[in-house]
């Protein structure tokens, strides 16, 4: 694509704009670092737990039933009941895949994002790549979460105007096929709406409740409520954001629809149509630029890097507050405020930097992608959903479960990694030579390590505290946990036999 002035200019302006907002959140972060009784991680990576309702629900676009637990023993990430639970180094080994996915997430944001700039500049899509994370990194960097929530605002108000714009001229052009008709039937394309068959039906939902329920153990979602000024306003965002989900979904949905509708014949884009140059993840700008005024498409293509930065930035925060908080400490016992700092601004750095060379794997990046989500899960939900539900769940539960977990999804195959279905369930067929399972085998992954940590948390503390087994026995001190219950607290460690001690030394 050509040169596009107005549109390169915009995106110049929105670029200065994030970054504006970064070196205001950072002035405003310092000032507060001062006051702040919770240090520099809840500064950071929690706005000082200011976030505001109307701040929150841009942020959070549902996890009610997690926001009240998490908020009100005031967590800084999801690892910290476990870290206060398990100890240190346990949590540590469990937090790697939360982190992996969060990472994983960051090249696939980028991409979106490097494509929105390249469509106006016409410079090299790697080139635009790295501007654009390199804006990211600055104003994350800069201000923490303050710079997250508030340019997320902005970010995500352009998303919500922007796409409800765009959606009127898009079906006011007269070069598309009534939608009805190209829902069900072969037009210019395959039909758009398609048709499930009842082969598929437990694959979708499969599929759905990973794509949906999962993110419940990503920690970005966890980031905003345990931000939030109350366990009341968390709670609320959760309501609020999930109708604004819904909303921002009807837009493109729509635009899809007349994508796969057109006759391009009849456009400036000609024929072959997008789907057949292998250009159909590009459908929202081909079509805002062939099928809308030329204001219309640059304010479209804002929504698109607007929605794109908001998740970049998220997915930066969440993996180096991970890192951070209960991987780094692993390590350093006693950490200094001056060197917590720079901890997490060097973790930024590194973690945006990773995401973005990951992008040059192409199509792999969506194949991690998917790869993460599936791992967070099947091996994490459950054990969040055991760490803040189930009082009796015990380490050795936790450690059963994980292996369950990760060794079923393994052998219930990949093809997108071409791992064989060893482990194949009913209804799994051989096509063109490989294995596809019918069967929901990923929720199926994630029950049996939900009911292993039941069975054998139960079984070993009925082993240790009975006297069946040795105290000696006892690795993880089960018995001695359980008597010795902490006081509420989100930073405490048991495995740490100075676990009365406070985790960071304040001292500079």
């Amino acid at each position: 694509m050509a040169l596009h002035i107005s549109g390169l200019i915009t995106m110049v302006i929105f670029y200065l704009l994030v970054l504006g907002i970064g070196i205001w959140a950072f002035l405003k972060s310092k000032k507060m670092e001062k006051n702040s009784a919770g240090g520099q991680m809840e500064v950071s990576f929690l706005a000082n737990r200011r976030v505001n309702l109307a701040v929150g629900v841009f942020t959070m676009t549902g996890g009610l039933f997690f926001a009240k637990p998490m908020r009100d023993k005031n967590y800084i990430t999801m690892m910290d009941p476990f870290q206060r639970k398990y100890g240190k180094t346990l949590t540590g080994l469990l937090a790697i895949i939360p982190f992996i996915s969060e990472v994983m997430w960051v090249p696939v944001t980028l991409i979106s994002l490097g494509v929105t700039l390249s469509v106006f500049s016409d410079l090299p899509l790697s080139l635009c790549i790295w501007i654009s994370a390199a804006v990211a990194i600055v104003y994350t960097v800069l201000g923490g979460l303050y710079s997250v929530a508030f340019t997320d605002v902005i970010q995500l108000s352009l998303v919500f105007c922007s796409l409800w714009l765009c959606a009127p001229f898009v079906l006011a052009s007269d070069v598309y096929t009534d939608l009805h008709q190209t829902a069900f039937n072969h037009t210019f394309q395959a039909p758009w709406l398609g048709r499930l068959e009842p082969d598929d039906v437990w694959i979708w939902i499969d599929n759905f409740l990973a794509m949906s329920v999962g993110n419940l153990a990503f920690q970005d979602f966890h980031q905003r409520t345990l931000s939030s000024s109350s366990t009341a306003t968390a709670r609320m965002i959760c309501f609020i954001a999930a109708g604004v989900v819904i909303a921002l979904g009807i837009p493109p949905v729509l635009i899809g629809a007349v994508a796969a509708s057109t006759d391009w014949n009849l456009t400036s884009y000609g024929s072959p149509s997008p789907y057949e140059r292998g250009e159909a993840a590009m459908a929202l700008p081909i079509i805002l630029l062939h099928l809308t005024p030329t204001a219309v498409f640059v304010v479209g293509m804002g929504a698109i890097a607007g929605a794109a930065m908001s998740s970049t930035d998220s997915c930066l925060l969440a993996a180096t507050s991970i890192f951070t908080t209960n991987i780094y400490t692993l390590v350093r016992h006693q950490v200094s405020e001056k060197e917590l700092q720079w901890v997490i601004r060097l973790s930024i750095v590194v973690v945006g930097t990773v995401g973005t060379s990951l992008t040059y794997l192409d199509s792999r990046t969506l194949a991690f992608w998917i790869l993460s989500s599936d791992l967070t899960y099947t091996v994490m939900l459950p054990q969040l959903i055991c760490i803040l539900f189930v009082g009796s769940s015990n380490a050795y539960g936790a450690v059963a479960g994980y292996v369950v977990a990760f060794v079923m999804r393994v052998l219930c195959g990949e093809p997108v990694f071409n791992l064989p279905a060893i482990l194949r369930f009913p209804g799994c067929s051989l096509e063109d030579g490989v294995y596809v399972q019918c069967w929901p085998f990923k929720t199926t992954c994630m029950l049996s390590s939900l009911v292993t940590i039941l069975v054998f948390s139960y079984a070993t503390s009925l082993l240790f505290n009975k006297g069946i087994l040795p105290e000696r026995w006892d690795l993880f001190r089960v018995k001695t946990r359980e008597e010795t219950a902490p006081a509420d607290g989100a930073r405490l460690g048991e495995n740490d036999k100075h676990a009365s001690e406070p985790m960071l030394d304040t001292r500079c």
